[in-house]
């Protein structure tokens, strides 16, 4: 059984909600990244998703766009992000991690080559955001004979036959964006969340992750209640923004940031 799947298998026999935390590997440096991977699993993660630079992110907003160009201004490549895995590996051993990037790194690795580089470091799971499953022929029998599970996107619009493609093509769990938007937009409909996941739900058994427009403990616990996973990036992303020379601040404002809302969910897991 893969770490994704013992985590949520876990998680679920406690009737409580993944925290998944993303930031984009090497930002503001690349010597803050695991030092920040540490004390996100401190404050309440259980799985990490680890942003891969790259210059074009289309289906981020403005503030991971910036995390991008400052990983950039210090050549963090897709190498460098596999071997902050490794690093993290040596002192933990159970916490899940997803690599959230584009195809391009990866052709460029090459996909065996990859897959093999990532598994060996401890990578768990990839989400490529502009490889959907039609496109995924050559790519998915790889990371399936890695043992590395491929992560797919939902979207409020994505119709049922869609995601059951989807559902057969992913493992691991299932990415539900939450909002028509880019990362960071903000406004949060929970009801309607809560629809789009009942429909997902009658189609796939994996569990569902939810993300774009989590800020806080409020919307984080309100999440929580519908979804099997809660994912946080852009808010995370720009604390490191506003401190980008400060790694205490960013990683205390990130770390109290993300026990709050754990504090919260597990509220709501208690008072199921």
């Amino acid at each position: 059984m893969s770490r994704i799947s013992t985590v949520f298998d876990a998680l679920k026999a406690e009737h409580k909600t993944a925290l998944i935390p993303y930031i984009t590997a090497g930002d503001s440096n690349p010597s803050i990244t695991v030092p920040l991977m540490h004390k996100m699993v401190e404050a309440g993660a259980d799985i990490i998703e680890l942003g891969v630079p790259f210059s074009d992110p289309m289906a981020d907003g403005p503030t991971i766009q910036l995390a991008c160009e400052r990983a950039l201004q210090h050549n963090t490549s897709l190498h460098d992000v596999i071997d902050m895995v490794a690093e993290f590996r040596q002192s933990n051993s159970t916490i899940p991690v997803v690599l959230m990037g584009y195809l391009n790194p990866i052709e460029v690795m090459g996909y065996k080559d990859f897959a093999q580089k990532a598994k060996a470091a401890g990578v768990d799971g990839v989400l490529t955001v502009d490889l959907p499953p039609e496109e995924s022929h050559d790519i998915l029998p790889i990371f399936q004979s890695h043992g590395l599970d491929s992560i797919y996107l939902l979207s409020p619009t994505t119709q049922p036959e869609r995601i059951q493609k989807i559902s057969d093509a992913g493992s691991g769990f299932v990415y539900y964006v939450s909002l028509k938007g880019v990362t960071g937009s903000n406004i949060l409909d929970v009801d309607d969340v809560a629809k789009h996941l009942k429909t997902i739900r009658d189609i796939s058994d994996m569990p569902v992750g939810v993300g774009f427009g989590i800020k806080d403990a409020e919307t984080a616990a309100q999440v929580s209640s519908i979804a099997d996973a809660v994912v946080v990036g852009s808010v995370l992303v720009k604390m490191i923004e506003e401190n980008p020379d400060d790694a205490d601040k960013i990683m205390n404002n990130i770390a109290n940031l993300l026990s709050s809302m754990r504090r919260a969910m597990n509220n709501v897991a208690t008072q199921a």
